[in-house]
């Protein structure tokens, strides 16, 4: 089995078999993204700047391990498609939450 067949759609996308460097860059931010949008959309709330300023960083140590895990696993698109299912759920509570004011 080839090294290509066995890299994770993101990993692919940024050939980190061809570009180590630039690709495990690009895929660390493509998961720290993905884990902010998801963070934000399901997880936040309104807290003291300094608590966000830990909270995010403790977020990109996390995501350094997963971007490592990344290469090989689907944790960027599990994190994208958790991302696009909270983005449906925050949705149609705004639309509940309307309908409820009318």
């Amino acid at each position: 089995m080839d090294i290509q067949e066995r890299l994770s759609f993101f990993a692919a996308l940024y050939r980190v078999d061809e570009n180590p460097e630039a690709g495990m860059w690009y895929l660390y931010l493509t998961i720290f993204a993905l884990c902010v949008i998801v963070y934000q959309l399901g997880f936040a709330k309104k807290l003291p700047l300094l608590k966000n300023v830990v909270i995010y960083a403790i977020m990109a140590l996390g995501c350094t391990v997963m971007s490592f895990l990344a290469v090989f696993l689907p944790m960027g698109e599990a994190l994208a498609i958790a991302a696009f299912v909270l983005g449906i759920y925050k949705y149609r509570l705004h639309n509940s939450r309307t309908e409820k004011q009318v």
